[in-house]
């Protein structure tokens, strides 16, 4: 079979990324020729301690004790990082010339407020001297109720300034949905806004705040900023204080140095199987993952801007913020990607100049769909990145960016996950682009593909394994004494390797391919199918607006792979579009990514992060009680769930 031809190929700017420079510092080092990625990358992935202090030594890593250990074993659980080592995230985010530009907030309707590090700098300075006012210690649990503004960045960065640790959500989850999160990390002091504005349209969250609040006994204090005009919340038996007015409080920045694997945050996991689970990652592993996943694989540096579209329930707004480690100014949007009009976020990255972008693959194929041509009605010159990732990108988004978007512009499909906080695949500006494939592992990922019996596959589907440390693997799970939890998730299938939880092709060229969440795999008479495979077919018909296919195993010994559609308005499923979906199955997957039968619904439940629940309707199909098979108020829309129910319980009834 012949080899795909590259869809985009480096140019003579590629010569000059910080990678180049990197790999040959490397074979320097070595004595080995490590400028071909591939061997740079294997490389990276085995002489862990060499590849991580090089990176240490390339970004100026600061840390008040020396180095004397970067790896302690190399066993998965177990491995630790630097021992013996103290530094702080929040120098390194906040260093560098104070009249650069760190923060710009833009919302929908395209105002935009610019902030420099040495703002950035005094704002967190004042917040810090706030909470340490409020008690709050190292170790304490500071959390945010927040939409995606600059109060979000100071606030966490004040409270890792004090070794305290940081926790967000969104004001799009309800007060129950928040408090299943952050009831479990006992916090003392809640930010939060007085609300929020999505789609045109205002949201004042006084009331949720103030029920959220009721919710978490241990918080001594609120502190509430004005985003929208609404005022304050009325809390009960718990001061509230104004964010302006902290501000207006000048005060000396104190940056606490701590242990390596000091917790920074706790981010949680979908909460879609069962309670959220707290994944604390460490200081020093977050910010050794985040310069070398955004300084080498997307050479990320001073002058650019880093904008990726994403809310503060989500991993990727906290990789935003990691742009201030390497001296990029930070875009944070508060708003819809679709308001005023379709092309809102392209509006943003021609008036902002933004360099480096990043998107969901839907919000691609909505533009490919409606027919956008951003390359066309935006001056996007300073574009040279746009990153991707959430879900399986589709083949057929390859060509469209590059014809309407630009010739030059690199598309950088990714994956990975809250678990680590960074991509375990991406690629870099030395490297070709494949439509439908990723690139390569990223540097520093041990990656590899297993069969059921834990042998090496290539150009077959497996699972997505990492059989080596990274810096950035959680440093515990919250409330797990005895870690338990943390090997459950991860460690089990293949003892010592990390089982991420993603059916991948290991191509023998290097590439990846990912075909969807292994737990919700599809099997047809012995045969697994990834998820990821039927969405890139399906949804490229103008017809459907999105799909959802689900392969339960029913209690009377049958299987059964429905497709459920979310059709356009005014679009039936009728048996040309029935049949023209079929014959697209057979020819671009094969005869069994055919379901058993098409489905049409009102819409698909996601997550707050906007990914499909397959799992949890796939339980919910096979009668489990939807109170137990997930938590609602992880859901965008939990009503959606009734109407699996009801036909789950009719499939069973027949």
């Amino acid at each position: 079979m012949p080899e795909p031809q590259p869809i985009w190929t480096p140019g003579p700017e590629a010569a000059g990324s910080r990678i180049v420079a990197f790999a040959r510092e490397a074979s320097t080092l070595t004595g080995q020729d490590l400028s071909a990625y591939a061997d740079l990358q294997r490389w990276s992935a085995t002489e862990l301690e060499a590849f991580w202090s090089l990176v240490w030594s390339t970004f100026g890593v600061r840390s008040t004790t020396p180095v004397e250990q970067v790896l302690t074993g190399r066993e998965l659980p177990g491995a630790r990082w630097f021992t013996e080592t103290t530094l702080s995230y929040v120098e390194h985010a906040l260093r560098g010339d104070r009249d650069r530009r760190a923060v710009v907030e833009v919302d929908e309707s395209g105002h935009e407020h610019a902030t420099t590090i040495g703002e950035l700098r005094a704002e967190v300075a004042s917040v810090a001297a706030a909470l340490r006012g409020l008690g709050v210690q190292p170790g304490d649990r500071v959390i945010g109720y927040l939409p995606n503004t600059r109060v979000s960045v100071v606030a966490f960065l004040a409270t890792a300034s004090l070794g305290a640790i940081w926790s967000a959500c969104g004001q799009d989850y309800g007060p129950s949905a928040a408090a299943d999160r952050f009831g479990q990390l006992r916090p003392t002091v809640l930010v939060s806004a007085d609300g929020y504005t999505y789609g045109g349209t205002t949201h004042d969250r006084r009331a949720a705040v103030a029920e959220l609040a009721a919710a978490l006994p241990t918080l001594t204090a609120v502190l509430v900023a004005d985003v929208v005009g609404a005022g304050h919340p009325l809390v009960a038996g718990v001061p509230v204080q104004d964010w302006g007015q902290v501000l207006a409080q000048p005060a000396e920045l104190v940056i606490l140095d701590v242990a390596f694997d000091h917790p920074l945050w706790v981010l949680f996991s979908s909460g879609t199987t069962g309670k959220p689970k707290g994944i604390v990652h460490g200081h020093g592993g977050i910010l050794l993952a985040h310069l070398a996943a955004l300084g080498l694989n997307l050479d990320l540096g001073g002058g650019d801007t880093f904008f990726w579209y994403t809310t503060t329930n989500w991993m990727m707004w906290n990789l935003n913020v990691g742009g201030l480690l390497l001296g990029a100014a930070v875009v944070l949007y508060d708003g819809s990607p679709a308001h005023p009009g379709p092309d809102a976020l392209w509006e943003v990255v021609e008036r902002l100049g933004v360099t480096v972008f990043g998107v969901s693959p839907g919000f691609l194929l909505a533009g490919e769909k409606a027919g956008l041509t951003p390359g066309t009605e935006h001056d996007l010159t300073a574009l040279r990145t746009l990153g991707v990732t959430g879900s399986a990108l589709h083949g057929s988004a390859f060509p469209w960016v590059r014809d309407h978007v630009g010739q030059r512009v690199q598309v950088v499909s990714t994956s990975g996950g809250t678990d680590v906080a960074v991509g375990f695949v991406g690629s870099a500006p030395t490297l070709p682009v494949v439509a439908g494939e990723i690139a390569a592992a990223a540097l520093g990922v041990a990656l590899d593909a297993f069969g059921p019996h834990g042998e090496s596959l290539r150009d077959a589907v497996g699972e997505l394994v990492v059989t080596a440390p990274m810096p950035s693997m959680p440093v515990f799970f919250w409330d797990d004494p005895d870690g338990s939890r943390y090997r459950e998730a991860y460690f089990e299938t293949y003892p010592g390797v990390w089982r991420h939880g993603d059916w991948i092709t290991l191509t023998s060229r290097g590439t990846v391919v990912v075909h969807g969440r292994s737990d919700s795999t599809l099997n047809r008479n012995g045969v697994r199918l990834g998820s990821a495979d039927i969405y890139d077919v399906v949804e490229r018909f103008p017809e459907v607006r999105e799909s959802l296919v689900i392969g339960a195993e029913m209690p009377d010994g049958s299987y059964w792979m429905p497709l459920f559609l979310v059709l356009e308005d005014g679009v039936e499923l009728d048996d040309d579009l029935r049949g023209r979906i079929v014959e697209a199955l057979k020819r671009d997957a094969s005869p069994r990514h055919v379901p058993q039968e098409m489905v049409v619904v009102d819409a698909i439940p996601h997550t707050r992060t906007g990914k499909k629940l397959e799992v949890p309707v796939k339980r919910v199909l096979q009668g489990a009680d939807p109170a137990t098979a997930l938590s609602l108020g992880a859901v965008d829309d939990p009503t959606l769930i009734e109407q699996f129910v009801r036909m789950g319980a009719e499939r069973r009834a027949r």
